[in-house]
């Protein structure tokens, strides 16, 4: 398993609720947060958290901000993400202006990593943490579907499909290895608790 570098920037325990999703590759995390997406679409009390990430903006999945390594350094250093870590040759950032967001009462969901959530929790006080899993033959499937990999490099990631969640906090898991709607329902579920409470 490679390793995974992760940094965090404390500031005072916000108002809001950061929801951070994690999972093994080919859970269907996208889709999954996608599918919540259209749902709360227009509903200003919910965001969803643009990552900062070493990988062209073509590269499909998620919508991202691109950058190159260079610059995801040195905007590291001068303090603009909350949450950084490296993984799998790339490195994530979650923006600083998320404390912002928080402090004002929104809930916010972020794609995050298993490896980063003590960061996480070390900065966002009010943290729920959604774990999107499936069943290995189905992450080993839709891995291959993608392309991106070889079969030995897929191999690695399905290494790694027994969760670490190694912080105390809220933590929710949901299965998608049915249909999405199923998954993606009780996402929404979850976030419409969250959003009742945050009222």
């Amino acid at each position: 398993m490679e390793a995974e570098i992760v940094s965090a920037r404390p500031l005072p325990v916000a108002a809001g609720t950061m929801v951070v999703v994690v999972g093994p590759s080919g859970a269907g995390k996208d889709s999954v947060m996608s599918y919540a997406a259209r749902h709360f679409a227009g509903e200003p009390r919910l965001g969803f958290v643009r990552r900062v990430i070493t990988r062209p903006p073509d590269a499909g999945g998620e919508a991202h901000e691109a950058v190159d390594a260079v610059g995801f350094a040195a905007r590291d250093a001068a303090g603009d993400f909350a949450v950084s870590w490296d993984a799998h040759g790339l490195s994530y950032g979650i923006p600083r202006e998320t404390f912002g967001q928080l402090a004002s009462g929104m809930t916010l969901i972020a794609n995050g990593s298993r490896s980063a959530l003590p960061a996480f929790a070390e900065v966002y006080g009010r943290l729920k943490v959604v774990l999107i899993t499936a069943r290995a033959d189905i992450l080993a499937a839709r891995l291959a579907t993608r392309g991106r990999e070889s079969a030995e490099a897929i191999a690695r990631r399905l290494d790694r499909v027994v969760p670490e969640i190694v912080v105390a906090a809220d933590t929710v898991i949901i299965d998608n290895s049915g249909a999405l709607e199923d998954a993606g329902d009780t996402l929404v579920r979850l976030l419409t608790s969250a959003l009742a409470r945050s009222d």
